[in-house]
């Protein structure tokens, strides 16, 4: 599988917790986010104090532009969860690098695979080698809600 591509100029990739602005990416998600509409701040934290947690930032002014995180054994398994571009960066690249960065971070683990759910975005996914479920009729899921 390929490299992932650059990211535009002006843009830089991070997998540091520390530089993630958890006010800006709550805000993103609890009111942005088809999927995360209404997520409370606590559950936002404790999903990422149990993921590993991906930026794209400006380089200019280090302001966060985008934003993901993955939940893994870091052996076999992934879940890309929770990805979200600032819409004043949406179709300069930035998604589709930024996706791409995640996937080269987590190559060195040796997973079988990394799933993620969407329901827009799937030409984004597609570009980095996503593809629907082989046999989705294996899967299910079991909803607490």
């Amino acid at each position: 599988m390929s490299e992932a591509p650059d990211l535009p100029d002006g843009y830089e990739f991070s997998a540091d917790t520390a530089r993630v602005d958890v006010d800006r990416v709550h805000g993103w998600l609890s009111t942005d986010a088809y999927w995360a509409i209404g997520r409370s701040r606590e559950k936002h934290e404790q999903a990422m104090a149990s993921s590993i947690n991906f930026g794209v930032y400006a380089t200019a002014s280090g302001e966060q532009v985008a934003y993901a995180r993955v939940v893994t054994d870091r052996a076999l398994f992934a879940w890309l969860a929770d990805v979200y571009v600032d819409p004043s960066v949406r179709g300069k690249g930035v998604g589709t690098a930024f996706v791409g960065r995640i996937r080269d971070h987590l190559r060195p683990f040796g997973l079988r695979r990394m799933l993620l759910a969407t329901e827009d975005a799937h030409g984004v996914y597609e570009k980095l080698g996503f593809r629907p479920l082989d046999r989705p009729d294996q899967w299910m899921a079991h909803p607490f809600e």
